[in-house]
């Protein structure tokens, strides 16, 4: 969506805003009957007021979500994308699409916490169950908030603070500031301590109890701070060790305290049924099985998996899948014959990450026996009836395993609901923190503060998941390693080259220049040869006739791609955001000049 003055937009559709009709869990108010006057009455219609925060303001973050955090990190490959190629510009439809929703989540996330303010009970419950539902749904509110600002200064750098929307009309909303990364970092640290403070003073530590750990609670918030203090420790230009130390002090309190734990086959975080049966996600996108709004769904199955992969018509995504240098990093490559591959590797995550020659699901098409990768690209007469039609789509050899649910059997076993016929909706949830990064920060934290033994145990308890062999030893590299094979796939990797960037530009434009961003060619006489023509895997094993263009890279990485500019309709209309203009600091500090009435 395009809006010229996107700033103003948000501030009137937040204050405005009707919340749709949806069902099950993140039940919203029907539309016909809502209104802040004869709302958020009980401590049911309280959650319900924050229950849209879960999915649909975030819905036009979906592409960017994964250009940004996958493509222009080197983990997916996107052909002739300017996210691959560090070109993308301020008129990039998915960059301001991706601004839109950004700010539509602060802007909503404001209106909810004003509506909850100014809430009254009207006696169905007691005054405490009332309380402790209001205060609760704050500091759901205000986690949200503090997630979506993480992502615009790890995207934008400077940014406007937009506290409250009322405010913000009141003002010439074209004379809005830039802040200097620094104010909003203690700005994004000011709103989760005040969640955490509101989720503890109503004793709402862990939500076991309630729905399966899919709402937010305590340990949301302190695991996304934790994240947020490894971030800021380096925006100085070199490691502050009171940041170190706060980020590995917040992640060893939700590790030994929380009650979560890893679940124990990686590949079920990634389902729809289950995903969350141990807690480990700590943060997600819920998205609802519904066209009706338009927003509450996923649709990223339909951009990153291969045409015909369900019934629905809409997918188109096999294009692109995970890099080259992805699969390097994992130690595989299509030019191994997939026999000998499969019978040593050991790292379960691969196989949840790329989907490569010879591997089979159990999970996708369990109406079919499980999904053959191969057969669906050369059987197309039959299996792949439909599909590519004969050859790779992807000229990786590779294509997509996470963000996808499978067909519509597999949509309806986990659910009890196909996907809508229309397509593009599904039900998957989309995970921002999950309980495996955690110890990650707290690994890295340990590692650069000296306490190098916590961070070789930590880095081998999220290795030991997946059935990778343990490190005996482990430094610095292994850890930044580390993140990419847990996280692929989960629009992460590029904020880790940002925060990298504070404090060590030079490593990360060299590793971003030495990747191999490009693509195989002569893959696909290799692979039809090998399979046989019975599509039985009986055939012959020559991989001589495939060779690797490097066409992508190499790309032009600088030091101003760390920060992209904002879309040029917010320049236009208020030149102040511009990227030659300087931010200004908060007068007062952040704390003095952005309160809360609680």
């Amino acid at each position: 969506m395009k809006n010229s003055n996107i700033l103003k937009f948000f501030g009137v559709i937040a204050l405005g805003a009707s919340l749709s009709s949806c069902s099950k869990f993140l039940d919203r108010p029907a539309e016909d009957n809502y209104n802040v006057d004869n709302f958020y009455k009980t401590a049911s219609q309280c959650e319900q007021g924050v229950n849209y925060l879960y999915n649909s303001p975030w819905y036009d973050f979906q592409r960017g979500f994964i250009k940004i955090g996958e493509v222009m990190s080197g983990n997916m490959y996107w052909g002739s994308s300017p996210y691959l190629e560090f070109t993308t510009n301020s008129t990039d439809d998915d960059l301001i699409n991706m601004s839109y929703s950004l700010w539509a989540v602060n802007g909503h996330a404001n209106t909810v916490i004003d509506n909850l303010l100014n809430a009254e009970s009207d006696g169905s419950d007691t005054d405490a169950e009332f309380e402790k539902a209001r205060y609760k749904c704050i500091a759901e509110a205000l986690t949200w908030k503090a997630m979506a600002y993480f992502f615009m200064v790890r995207t934008f750098g400077e940014v406007p603070i937009v506290h409250n929307n009322t405010d913000l009309l009141n003002e010439d909303y074209n004379a809005v500031v830039k802040r200097p990364r620094s104010d909003v970092y203690e700005y994004i640290i000011y709103n989760l301590e005040k969640a955490m403070e509101l989720f503890d003073k109503y004793d709402i530590k862990t939500t076991s109890g309630w729905q399966n750990y899919e709402r937010l609670d305590y340990y949301s918030a302190e695991a996304l701070l934790s994240k947020v203090y490894l971030t800021k420790a380096g925006l100085s230009g070199s490691l502050d060790s009171d940041d170190l130390n706060m980020a590995r002090s917040l992640a060893s309190d939700v590790i030994r305290n929380s009650g979560r734990t890893l679940t124990p086959t990686y590949s079920d975080v990634f389902r729809l049924t289950g995903f969350n049966q141990t807690g480990e996600c700590l943060i997600s996108w819920l998205w609802k099985n519904t066209r009706n709004p338009w927003t509450a769904q996923n649709t990223l199955q339909s951009d990153l998996a291969m045409v015909a992969f369900d019934e629905n018509g809409d997918c188109w995504g096999g294009w692109g899948g995970p890099s080259v240098d992805l699969a390097d990093d994992f130690g595989v490559s299509i030019t191994d014959n997939p026999a000998d591959r499969m019978a040593s590797e050991t790292d379960e995550r691969r196989k949840a990450t790329i989907m490569m020659p010879g591997d089979k699901y159990e999970y996708f098409w369990q109406d079919k026996g499980g999904f053959d990768y191969l057969r669906f690209i050369y059987d197309a007469d039959d299996y792949g009836k439909g599909g590519p039609g004969g050859s790779f789509q992807c000229p990786t050899g590779t294509n997509n395993v996470k963000n996808l649910y499978g067909d519509n059997y597999d949509h309806y076993l986990a659910i009890g609901e196909y996907p809508d016929a229309a397509g593009m909706c599904n039900q998957l949830p989309t995970h921002l923190l999950r309980l495996s990064d955690v110890y990650l920060i707290y690994a890295e934290a340990s590692f650069l503060t000296g306490n190098t033994s916590e961070a070789l145990t930590y880095v081998n308890l999220v290795r030991e998941r997946a059935g990778a062999e343990d490190y005996s030893s482990i430094d610095y590299e292994d850890i930044w390693k580390e993140r990419r094979l847990e996280l692929a796939g989960e629009g992460d990797r590029w904020y880790d080259y940002v925060r990298r960037s504070y404090y060590d530009m030079d490593s990360c434009i060299s590793e971003l220049k030495s990747q191999r961003r490009s693509y195989f060619t002569g893959h696909d006489d290799v692979y039809k040869d090998w399979i046989g023509e019975e599509f039985d895997y009986s055939g012959e094993w020559d991989s001589s006739k495939i060779s690797y263009s490097n066409q992508y890279d190499n790309p032009n990485v600088t030091a101003s791609s760390f920060t992209l500019p904002f879309p040029t309709e917010d320049v236009v209309y208020n030149p102040n955001l511009g990227s030659s203009v300087a931010a200004v600091e908060v007068e007062g500090g952040v704390r003095s000049t952005y309160t809360y009435d609680f």
